[in-house]
């Protein structure tokens, strides 16, 4: 049997059961590790969101060349492009969490009397 590196879509396929694992097994850890280990997802430099992120793009520059030689339609190059751009827009808005999410995970264990207090939610909308 051949390395999954070697096939390119058994890679992906083994990069999308090891991220389903990786989620599963975020949802399990304390609160400080959980936030040390998103801030680290999203890394501008060298996180999983933007390891993702380049991908959709090399993704829509592959799509422009073969749409351009008609082996695609142009819409699959447009939302592909589009993806790339809301994902670096996201990965803008998310990189301004990061130093909480940080000192969050290297916060000292508490032992106050108090808890904290949850904070309301708030929806806001960018546009």
């Amino acid at each position: 049997m051949s390395h999954p590196a070697t096939d390119p879509v058994r890679l992906a396929d083994e990069i999308t059961r090891q991220l389903g694992q990786f989620a599963d097994h975020l949802a399990q850890l304390p609160t400080p590790q959980a936030a040390q280990v998103i801030a680290r997802v999203l890394d501008p430099e060298a996180g999983v969101l933007s390891g993702i992120t380049h991908l959709v793009t090399t993704s829509s520059v592959f799509a422009k060349d073969q749409a351009e030689r008609g082996a695609l339609p142009a819409e699959v190059w447009l939302a592909l492009g589009r993806a790339s751009n809301e994902l670096h827009d996201i990965a803008l808005d998310l990189d301004e969490h990061k130093d909480t999410l940080q000192h969050v995970g290297t916060r000292p264990a508490t032992t106050a009397a108090k808890p904290p207090a949850p904070a309301p939610l708030v929806v806001r909308r960018h546009r």
